[in-house]
């Protein structure tokens, strides 16, 4: 499998350019830089790759959320997963009942 993936990159240095980008940023994102962002939207602004420059674009939108994210112990992590657990039994029971039901239901399954 990595030979026939380096074969690929080898053949086309725009695919090898987004790897590596791509790589770099799941870097940043698993060791949790925030000051990396800024250095790697210049690496990848200074390459011609339209879809990875879209990105960029999102990021500079809100970089300081960004950088909060990667930087700050703080997370709602725990929130988001109560909320999708939520939005499931709801979707689940979805025109079939009322609010007492999916409240005990809610409850019951906590």
């Amino acid at each position: 499998m990595h030979t026939q993936l380096a074969g690929v990159l080898a053949s086309c240095p725009e695919l090898r350019a987004v790897a590596d980008h791509v790589r770099d940023f799941a870097d940043l994102m698993n060791k949790r830089r925030g000051d990396g962002p800024p250095d790697w939207m210049l690496r990848v602004t200074a390459d011609n790759l339209p879809a990875l420059h879209s990105l960029v674009t999102g990021l500079r939108r809100d970089l300081d959320a960004v950088i909060a994210g990667l930087t700050l112990t703080w997370s709602s992590g725990p929130v988001e997963g109560a909320v999708n657990r939520i939005k499931t039994i709801k979707r689940s029971m979805y025109g079939r009942a009322g609010f007492d039901l999916l409240r005990r239901r809610i409850l019951l399954s906590a």
